[in-house]
């Protein structure tokens, strides 16, 4: 890449992880589609997936008192399901159907974002199950599964603390099961991957203990709408980049 696609990476990946170290989430819904612009999927959802399970150590160790293991535990059987799903279709699918289908589910989450559409009382167990296979299969195709999860686990727990610690021990875990699979399907092949992960971890330490301090200080609703904004502007990008191929 050029100098300047580097500067700009960089600078993704430091407001992506400024994100995350705010909610826990949302570090891959920013990246993967402005770093889609220039990388193909197949190199960025798998280095966006080494540096978010590192992360997800960073901050699982932090909050590791705060996890609600029981919800991990409804979860994971199904992403399992959706995992193998989304694996086969990320190394089988040609790229701008899945540019146009990214962008679109990138734009549903930021309008809902952008209008703070949460509802405040708990919703059955039974909810993990959709959220489950969903978050498995477009976690693994896009790298972007944190939403289903986050919609349930955000009706389950009311805590913002607790809801980012548990949402972090889940990618943990699920993260384990992804990187198995696509070890699996040769997408950890290409050397430039492991260089990229060792070059970009020092922005993610930064992005992630800049987002922690400011953890505190900013609302649900001022961070929700920030995510929004990124995610709406995220997916007319990537829907123009679909139809220019």
């Amino acid at each position: 890449m050029s100098p300047e696609l580097i500067a700009l990476s960089i600078g993704i990946l430091l407001a992506a992880y400024f994100i995350r170290g705010i909610s826990g989430f949302g570090s891959g819904l920013v990246a993967i589609p402005l770093l889609a612009l220039w990388l193909p999927l197949t190199f960025v959802v798998p280095l966006m997936l080494l540096l978010d399970f590192s992360a997800s150590i960073l901050l699982s160790g932090v909050n590791l008192r705060q996890v609600n293991w029981r919800e991990i535990r409804t979860l994971i059987p199904l992403s399992v399901i959706g995992i193998l799903l989304g694996t086969h279709l990320l190394t089988s699918l040609p790229m701008q159907p899945m540019l146009i289908t990214l962008s679109v589910f990138v734009a549903i989450f930021g309008v809902r974002s952008l209008l703070n559409l949460h509802g405040d009382k708990a919703i059955s167990r039974w909810w993990a199950i959709p959220a489950g296979l969903s978050g498995g299969t477009v976690g693994a195709l896009f790298g972007t599964g944190g939403p289903p999860y986050i919609i349930y686990l955000g009706h389950r727990i009311s805590d913002k603390t607790a809801l980012r610690a548990t949402f972090s021990g889940l990618v943990l875990i699920e993260g384990s099961l992804r990187i198995s699979s696509f070890a699996y399907a040769g997408l950890f092949s290409d050397t430039r991957l492991l260089w990229s992960y060792l070059a970009a971890m020092p922005v993610v330490a930064l992005g992630l203990t800049l987002g922690h301090r400011a953890h505190v200080g900013l609302s649900r609703e001022q961070m929700m709408r920030m995510i929004g904004l990124l995610l709406m502007g995220s997916s007319v990008s990537l829907m123009v980049k679909a139809f220019a191929l």
